[in-house]
């Protein structure tokens, strides 16, 4: 059964409970049951789709961090400055 299934049957359980004729506290403890598994469905449903609305269509979840790639010619020539500028250092 899916969750959305289950909050679905819950509600309809929690409207038509006072016309059930079960006992005051058997009421009572079953709204305070169904109150609890609702809220927690609720709180999972909600996380899903917000998971769900952070991820793109390879799978992976969006984000807002910022990666700057540089071409590797670039790199092997930052590279080679640092090492010269080391030797210069040293001598």
């Amino acid at each position: 059964m899916s969750k959305e299934s289950l909050v679905f049957i819950l509600g309809a359980l929690v409207f038509f409970s006072p016309f059930l004729g079960f006992p005051r506290e058997y009421k009572e403890w079953f709204l305070i049951g169904a109150g609890l598994i609702l809220m927690f469905l609720g709180y999972r449903l909600r996380r899903l789709e917000f998971l769900r609305s952070l991820e793109d269509g390879s799978g992976e979840r969006k984000g807002d961090s910022f990666v700057e790639t540089i071409a590797q010619e670039e790199q092997d020539n930052e590279e080679e400055k640092n090492e010269t500028t080391e030797q210069h250092l040293h001598v």
